[in-house]
Protein backbone atom coordinates (compact mmCIF):
# COMPACT_ATOMS: atom_id res chain seq x y z
CA UNK A 1 0.00 0.00 0.00
CA UNK A 2 1.13 3.55 -0.59
CA UNK A 3 0.02 7.09 0.04
CA UNK A 4 -2.30 8.96 -2.26
CA UNK A 5 -1.94 12.55 -3.28
CA UNK A 6 -4.22 14.46 -0.92
CA UNK A 7 -3.43 15.32 2.66
CA UNK A 8 -6.78 14.05 3.93
CA UNK A 9 -7.07 10.81 1.98
CA UNK A 10 -3.73 9.16 2.65
CA UNK A 11 -3.84 5.40 3.07
CA UNK A 12 -1.64 3.39 5.47
CA UNK A 13 1.80 2.29 4.34
CA UNK A 14 2.97 -1.29 4.69
CA UNK A 15 6.49 -2.12 3.53
CA UNK A 16 7.50 -5.78 3.35
CA UNK A 17 10.68 -6.68 5.21
CA UNK A 18 12.62 -9.91 5.40
CA UNK A 19 11.56 -12.90 7.51
CA UNK A 20 7.87 -12.16 7.06
CA UNK A 21 7.96 -8.82 8.88
CA UNK A 22 6.40 -5.52 7.84
CA UNK A 23 6.97 -1.86 8.57
CA UNK A 24 3.64 -0.13 9.12
CA UNK A 25 2.69 3.54 9.11
CA UNK A 26 -0.83 4.77 9.82
CA UNK A 27 -0.66 8.16 11.53
CA UNK A 28 2.42 9.89 12.96
CA UNK A 29 5.66 9.64 10.99
CA UNK A 30 7.88 6.68 11.80
CA UNK A 31 11.07 7.85 13.48
CA UNK A 32 14.30 6.72 11.81
CA UNK A 33 17.30 7.14 14.10
CA UNK A 34 20.57 8.10 12.43
CA UNK A 35 23.54 5.90 13.37
CA UNK A 36 26.69 7.26 11.74
CA UNK A 37 29.59 4.81 11.63
CA UNK A 38 31.95 7.40 10.18
CA UNK A 39 34.75 9.61 11.44
CA UNK A 40 33.60 12.63 9.41
CA UNK A 41 29.81 12.98 9.26
CA UNK A 42 28.67 16.61 9.65
CA UNK A 43 26.83 16.07 12.93
CA UNK A 44 28.17 13.19 14.99
CA UNK A 45 30.99 11.65 12.98
CA UNK A 46 33.58 9.90 15.14
CA UNK A 47 31.37 9.58 18.23
CA UNK A 48 31.19 5.81 17.93
CA UNK A 49 34.68 4.66 17.01
CA UNK A 50 34.16 0.93 17.65
CA UNK A 51 31.31 -1.55 17.05
CA UNK A 52 30.44 -1.86 20.74
CA UNK A 53 29.85 1.87 21.23
CA UNK A 54 27.89 2.10 17.97
CA UNK A 55 25.67 -0.81 18.96
CA UNK A 56 25.13 0.76 22.39
CA UNK A 57 23.99 3.98 20.71
CA UNK A 58 21.72 2.10 18.32
CA UNK A 59 20.04 0.22 21.16
CA UNK A 60 19.72 3.47 23.09
CA UNK A 61 17.83 5.07 20.19
CA UNK A 62 15.54 2.06 19.98
CA UNK A 63 14.85 2.31 23.71
CA UNK A 64 14.00 5.99 23.18
CA UNK A 65 11.32 4.97 20.71
CA UNK A 66 12.97 4.84 17.28
CA UNK A 67 10.90 2.77 14.88
CA UNK A 68 13.95 1.88 12.82
CA UNK A 69 17.64 2.75 12.52
CA UNK A 70 19.61 4.02 9.53
CA UNK A 71 23.21 2.79 9.50
CA UNK A 72 25.64 4.78 7.38
CA UNK A 73 29.33 4.01 6.98
CA UNK A 74 30.22 6.69 4.43
CA UNK A 75 29.75 10.38 5.14
CA UNK A 76 27.64 12.08 2.49
CA UNK A 77 28.34 15.62 3.69
CA UNK A 78 27.91 17.66 0.47
CA UNK A 79 30.71 19.88 -0.79
CA UNK A 80 30.72 23.30 -2.32
CA UNK A 81 28.82 25.10 0.44
CA UNK A 82 29.00 25.42 4.21
CA UNK A 83 30.87 22.12 4.47
CA UNK A 84 33.76 23.20 2.28
CA UNK A 85 35.04 20.38 0.11
CA UNK A 86 32.53 17.94 1.62
CA UNK A 87 33.26 14.42 2.70
CA UNK A 88 35.93 12.20 1.23
CA UNK A 89 34.62 9.21 -0.71
CA UNK A 90 35.47 5.82 0.76
CA UNK A 91 35.89 2.50 -0.98
CA UNK A 92 33.22 -0.17 -0.81
CA UNK A 93 35.60 -2.39 1.17
CA UNK A 94 36.14 0.33 3.80
CA UNK A 95 32.42 0.99 4.01
CA UNK A 96 31.78 -2.73 4.53
CA UNK A 97 34.53 -2.92 7.15
CA UNK A 98 32.85 -0.16 9.18
CA UNK A 99 29.32 -1.38 8.65
CA UNK A 100 29.08 -5.16 8.94
CA UNK A 101 30.38 -5.68 12.51
CA UNK A 102 27.83 -3.16 13.83
CA UNK A 103 25.00 -4.48 11.68
CA UNK A 104 25.64 -8.08 12.70
CA UNK A 105 25.80 -7.21 16.41
CA UNK A 106 22.64 -5.10 16.23
CA UNK A 107 20.80 -7.81 14.35
CA UNK A 108 21.64 -10.16 17.19
CA UNK A 109 20.09 -7.77 19.72
CA UNK A 110 16.95 -6.55 17.95
CA UNK A 111 14.35 -7.46 15.38
CA UNK A 112 13.60 -3.80 14.67
CA UNK A 113 14.07 -2.70 11.04
CA UNK A 114 17.62 -1.72 10.12
CA UNK A 115 18.11 0.54 7.11
CA UNK A 116 21.40 0.68 5.23
CA UNK A 117 22.43 4.15 4.08
CA UNK A 118 24.58 3.41 1.04
CA UNK A 119 24.79 4.33 -2.62
CA UNK A 120 26.90 1.29 -3.55
CA UNK A 121 25.46 -2.03 -4.70
CA UNK A 122 28.71 -3.68 -3.60
CA UNK A 123 27.90 -2.62 -0.04
CA UNK A 124 24.14 -3.18 -0.20
CA UNK A 125 24.40 -6.85 -1.16
CA UNK A 126 26.40 -8.10 1.86
CA UNK A 127 24.55 -5.72 4.17
CA UNK A 128 21.17 -7.14 3.19
CA UNK A 129 22.56 -10.66 3.56
CA UNK A 130 23.79 -9.77 7.07
CA UNK A 131 20.38 -8.62 8.27
CA UNK A 132 19.68 -5.22 6.70
CA UNK A 133 16.02 -4.62 5.93
CA UNK A 134 15.98 -1.74 3.46
CA UNK A 135 18.30 0.45 1.43
CA UNK A 136 18.43 4.24 1.77
CA UNK A 137 20.10 5.39 -1.45
CA UNK A 138 20.94 9.10 -1.57
CA UNK A 139 21.95 8.76 -5.23
CA UNK A 140 18.59 7.33 -6.39
CA UNK A 141 20.16 4.40 -8.21
CA UNK A 142 23.29 6.24 -9.25
CA UNK A 143 24.95 2.82 -9.13
CA UNK A 144 23.43 0.90 -12.04
CA UNK A 145 23.71 -2.39 -10.14
CA UNK A 146 21.76 -1.19 -7.09
CA UNK A 147 18.33 -1.81 -8.60
CA UNK A 148 19.20 -5.43 -9.33
CA UNK A 149 20.43 -5.99 -5.76
CA UNK A 150 17.27 -4.50 -4.25
CA UNK A 151 14.95 -6.27 -6.70
CA UNK A 152 16.54 -9.64 -5.96
CA UNK A 153 16.29 -9.09 -2.21
CA UNK A 154 12.72 -7.76 -2.44
CA UNK A 155 13.45 -5.10 0.18
CA UNK A 156 12.17 -1.52 0.37
CA UNK A 157 14.21 1.26 -1.23
CA UNK A 158 14.39 4.93 -0.32
CA UNK A 159 15.06 7.14 -3.36
CA UNK A 160 16.50 10.50 -2.34
CA UNK A 161 16.76 13.46 -4.68
CA UNK A 162 20.10 15.11 -5.32
CA UNK A 163 21.95 16.65 -8.22
CA UNK A 164 25.59 16.45 -9.16
CA UNK A 165 28.48 14.88 -7.29
CA UNK A 166 28.77 15.08 -3.51
CA UNK A 167 32.01 17.08 -3.73
CA UNK A 168 30.50 19.92 -5.77
CA UNK A 169 26.69 19.80 -5.54
CA UNK A 170 26.39 23.00 -3.48
CA UNK A 171 28.17 25.04 -6.16
CA UNK A 172 26.11 26.86 -8.77
CA UNK A 173 22.78 25.41 -7.60
CA UNK A 174 20.22 26.17 -10.29
CA UNK A 175 16.50 25.39 -10.49
CA UNK A 176 13.77 27.15 -12.41
CA UNK A 177 11.13 25.61 -10.13
CA UNK A 178 12.65 23.53 -7.34
CA UNK A 179 9.45 21.79 -6.28
CA UNK A 180 8.36 20.85 -9.76
CA UNK A 181 11.84 19.67 -10.77
CA UNK A 182 12.47 17.64 -7.60
CA UNK A 183 9.08 15.97 -7.96
CA UNK A 184 9.68 15.19 -11.63
CA UNK A 185 13.17 13.79 -11.04
CA UNK A 186 11.94 11.62 -8.17
CA UNK A 187 9.25 10.34 -10.50
CA UNK A 188 11.88 9.40 -13.07
CA UNK A 189 13.87 7.57 -10.38
CA UNK A 190 10.77 5.67 -9.26
CA UNK A 191 10.01 4.66 -12.84
CA UNK A 192 13.60 3.46 -13.30
CA UNK A 193 13.30 1.39 -10.14
CA UNK A 194 10.08 -0.30 -11.22
CA UNK A 195 11.43 -0.89 -14.74
CA UNK A 196 14.33 -2.71 -13.09
CA UNK A 197 12.00 -5.09 -11.25
CA UNK A 198 11.49 -3.32 -7.90
CA UNK A 199 7.92 -3.45 -6.64
CA UNK A 200 6.57 0.12 -6.64
CA UNK A 201 4.85 -0.62 -3.31
CA UNK A 202 8.34 -0.98 -1.80
CA UNK A 203 9.49 2.53 -2.74
CA UNK A 204 9.86 5.59 -0.50
CA UNK A 205 10.80 9.05 -1.79
CA UNK A 206 12.90 11.74 -0.09
CA UNK A 207 13.20 15.31 -1.46
CA UNK A 208 16.84 15.46 -0.33
CA UNK A 209 16.84 18.45 2.00
CA UNK A 210 20.38 19.90 1.97
CA UNK A 211 21.58 18.02 -1.10
CA UNK A 212 22.14 20.32 -4.06
CA UNK A 213 19.75 23.00 -2.76
CA UNK A 214 20.12 26.43 -1.24
CA UNK A 215 18.68 27.25 2.18
CA UNK A 216 15.76 29.04 0.49
CA UNK A 217 15.09 26.05 -1.75
CA UNK A 218 15.14 23.68 1.22
CA UNK A 219 12.57 25.86 2.98
CA UNK A 220 10.41 25.98 -0.14
CA UNK A 221 10.47 22.19 -0.49
CA UNK A 222 9.35 21.84 3.12
CA UNK A 223 6.69 24.51 2.76
CA UNK A 224 5.26 22.73 -0.29
CA UNK A 225 5.61 19.10 0.83
CA UNK A 226 2.09 18.32 -0.38
CA UNK A 227 3.20 19.17 -3.91
CA UNK A 228 6.35 17.09 -3.60
CA UNK A 229 4.35 14.18 -2.26
CA UNK A 230 1.95 13.57 -5.13
CA UNK A 231 3.59 10.50 -6.66
CA UNK A 232 1.51 8.04 -4.65
CA UNK A 233 4.57 6.99 -2.65
CA UNK A 234 5.46 7.29 1.07
CA UNK A 235 7.54 10.35 1.88
CA UNK A 236 10.65 10.57 4.05
CA UNK A 237 11.90 13.93 5.36
CA UNK A 238 15.47 14.24 6.62
CA UNK A 239 15.92 17.80 7.91
CA UNK A 240 17.58 17.02 11.23
CA UNK A 241 20.35 19.51 12.14
CA UNK A 242 20.74 20.54 8.48
CA UNK A 243 22.53 23.75 7.55
CA UNK A 244 19.37 25.57 6.47
CA UNK A 245 18.36 25.61 10.16
CA UNK A 246 21.63 27.35 10.93
CA UNK A 247 21.00 29.76 8.07
CA UNK A 248 17.62 30.72 9.55
CA UNK A 249 18.62 30.78 13.23
CA UNK A 250 22.39 31.13 13.41
CA UNK A 251 22.52 28.00 15.59
CA UNK A 252 25.49 25.64 15.47
CA UNK A 253 24.98 21.99 14.48
CA UNK A 254 24.81 20.92 18.13
CA UNK A 255 22.18 23.59 18.94
CA UNK A 256 19.65 22.85 16.19
CA UNK A 257 17.24 20.62 18.11
CA UNK A 258 14.44 23.20 18.23
CA UNK A 259 14.75 23.93 14.52
CA UNK A 260 14.85 20.21 13.75
CA UNK A 261 11.65 19.65 15.74
CA UNK A 262 9.96 22.48 13.85
CA UNK A 263 10.71 20.63 10.61
CA UNK A 264 9.46 17.36 12.11
CA UNK A 265 6.20 19.01 13.13
CA UNK A 266 5.72 20.43 9.65
CA UNK A 267 6.49 17.04 8.08
CA UNK A 268 3.98 15.38 10.40
CA UNK A 269 1.32 17.94 9.54
CA UNK A 270 1.90 17.21 5.85
CA UNK A 271 1.72 13.45 6.30
CA UNK A 272 5.31 12.35 5.90
CA UNK A 273 5.62 8.62 6.54
CA UNK A 274 9.17 8.87 7.94
CA UNK A 275 11.36 11.47 9.61
CA UNK A 276 15.09 10.78 9.73
CA UNK A 277 16.55 12.31 12.90
CA UNK A 278 19.55 12.44 15.22
CA UNK A 279 17.63 13.36 18.39
CA UNK A 280 15.34 10.37 18.77
CA UNK A 281 14.01 10.75 22.31
CA UNK A 282 13.08 14.39 21.84
CA UNK A 283 11.46 13.68 18.47
CA UNK A 284 9.40 10.77 19.81
CA UNK A 285 8.14 12.88 22.72
CA UNK A 286 7.34 15.77 20.38
CA UNK A 287 5.37 13.53 18.01
CA UNK A 288 3.45 11.82 20.80
CA UNK A 289 2.21 15.16 22.09
CA UNK A 290 1.57 16.45 18.58
CA UNK A 291 -0.39 13.29 17.70
CA UNK A 292 -2.46 13.53 20.88
CA UNK A 293 -3.42 17.13 20.16
CA UNK A 294 -4.04 16.43 16.48
CA UNK A 295 -6.24 13.44 17.35
CA UNK A 296 -8.38 15.51 19.67
CA UNK A 297 -8.66 18.23 17.04
CA UNK A 298 -9.80 15.67 14.47
CA UNK A 299 -12.41 14.30 16.88
CA UNK A 300 -13.67 17.80 17.63
CA UNK A 301 -13.95 18.65 13.95
CA UNK A 302 -15.87 15.44 13.38
CA UNK A 303 -18.29 16.25 16.19
CA UNK A 304 -18.76 19.76 14.85
CA UNK A 305 -19.56 18.50 11.37
CA UNK A 306 -21.97 15.92 12.81
CA UNK A 307 -23.77 18.57 14.86
CA UNK A 308 -23.99 20.85 11.88
CA UNK A 309 -25.45 18.05 9.81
Amino acid sequence: MATVTSQTGIQPVSLRLTRGRTLEWTSRPLVMGVLNLTPDSFSDGGRFPDPASAVERGLEMLSEGADLLDLGAESTRPGGGVYGDGAEAVTASEEIRRLLPVLELLRGHTDKPLSIDTRKAEVARPALAAGGDLINDISSLGDDSMAQVVAEAGTPLVLMHSRGSLRTMQKRVQYDNVVREVRAELGVSADRATASGIDRRQLVIDPGIGFGKTAAQNLELLARLDEVNCLGLPLMVGASRKSFIGHVTGATVEARLAGSLAAVGWAARHRAAFVRVHDVGETVQFLRVWQSIDGLQTETLGETRESAG
